[in-house]
């Protein structure tokens, strides 16, 4: 959402293909145009999609085909794959995960160029898919848009009174978020467990749970609801569900936590609140060790430890500490090494 504003704003045409969802109105009204065309169902039956798929792709004379996951890179490499590079457009696609090794998983590196959104994912690309040429692979940083995540805005009174009107037990308490969805490896347990610690160690403060369960994960939802209650932390951790204003929660909060008990490709909540100046504290694995590293070293926790976590958590409490955010991870940095990725795909 936030690059197809850019390319826009920037003088560039973007087309967005997808099956459609709850974000195509602000798409289009940022200036986007958005085909809808069924390019998500993991099917044997999305086969048959490969030769409108194909008309499609060559009608619209695009420069670049961006693929951001593997179904879609899938169809369109059946689709133009194999068209000579000089009649079809030039082909990137981006590793957002840290994908499960086999060959489907493989088509993520089918692009004339490929980019990996950490060094973590780089490693992970050349470490498990010797096939795929590490040349052509680079590195970009998801970014944070500096118009939304800025530590100089203040937050605004009507939202702050709404918010601890709603939430009085929230009032007058350092807030330590957990952001994510609802499943097992995102951390909530661990967080918990900490909360727990924090509450033995008489540290008076509020855990706030950010993030819905999708159906299918509701009885881990009833999990961590029974867990907080065996801990006795009913009134010490609220469920927040889904927000469309963590910018603000962010803001507001003392420290934002990052558990996942395995490695993350990114972490783009870590980046967001180290861009408000909000500190974090988070596992060190993965994508979230390296913003970690960059902005905020003493925020690093060894993996499961949940005593040095509640440190960690203390120590922010006690004194604000000093963030450092590199332009690294700002969305203009990513948006401009995008483009010029772009241009290599397209001069190759």
């Amino acid at each position: 959402m936030e690059f197809a504003r850019w390319l826009v704003d920037s003088g560039h045409q973007s087309i967005v293909i997808s099956s459609g969802g709850r974000l195509v109105d602000t798409l289009l009204v940022q200036g986007s145009e958005h085909i809808q065309f069924p390019v998500h169902k993991k099917s044997l039956f999305s086969l048959r999609h490969i030769r409108p798929l194909r008309k499609l792709l060559l009608s619209l004379n695009a420069d670049v085909i961006h693929l951001r996951s593997r179904l879609p890179a899938w169809l369109v490499w059946l689709a133009i794959g194999k068209v000579p590079k000089v009649n079809r457009p030039a082909i990137v696609t981006t590793f957002h995960g840290l994908y499960s090794i086999n060959r489907y998983s493989e088509i993520m590196g089918c692009g004339d160029q490929v980019i990996a959104i950490s060094q973590a994912v780089y490693d992970y690309i050349v470490k498990h898919y010797p096939r795929i040429d590490a040349k052509k692979i680079t590195v970009i940083h998801r970014g944070v848009d500096h118009t939304v995540f800025n530590q100089n805005d203040s937050i605004d009174g009507p939202w702050e009174r709404q918010f601890f009107g709603e939430y009085p037990q929230c009032q007058n308490k350092p807030l330590i978020l957990m952001p994510g969805r609802l499943t097992s490896w995102k951390g909530q347990r661990d967080f918990i467990d900490i909360m727990g610690l924090l509450r033995e160690r008489h540290i008076n403060c509020h855990g706030l749970i950010i993030g819905d369960a999708e159906p299918s994960k509701k009885n881990y939802f009833s999990e961590l609801q029974q867990q907080i209650k065996q801990q006795g932390l009913s009134d010490t951790i609220t469920f927040l569900g889904h927000r469309a204003d963590v910018e603000k929660l962010f803001a507001l909060a003392n420290v934002v936590c990052n558990f996942s008990t395995r490695p993350e490709p990114f972490g783009r909540t870590v980046i967001e609140a180290l861009a408000l100046g909000t500190p974090v504290v988070a596992y060190n694995q993965g994508g979230p060790a390296e913003s970690l590293t960059a902005c905020f070293p003493e925020g690093l926790v060894i993996p499961g430890d949940i005593a040095d976590a509640a440190n960690k958590i203390t120590a922010c409490i006690q004194q604000k500490p000093v963030i450092v955010f590199p332009e690294e991870f700002t969305l203009q940095r990513q948006a401009q090494k995008t483009l010029m990725v772009y241009q290599q795909a397209i001069e190759a």
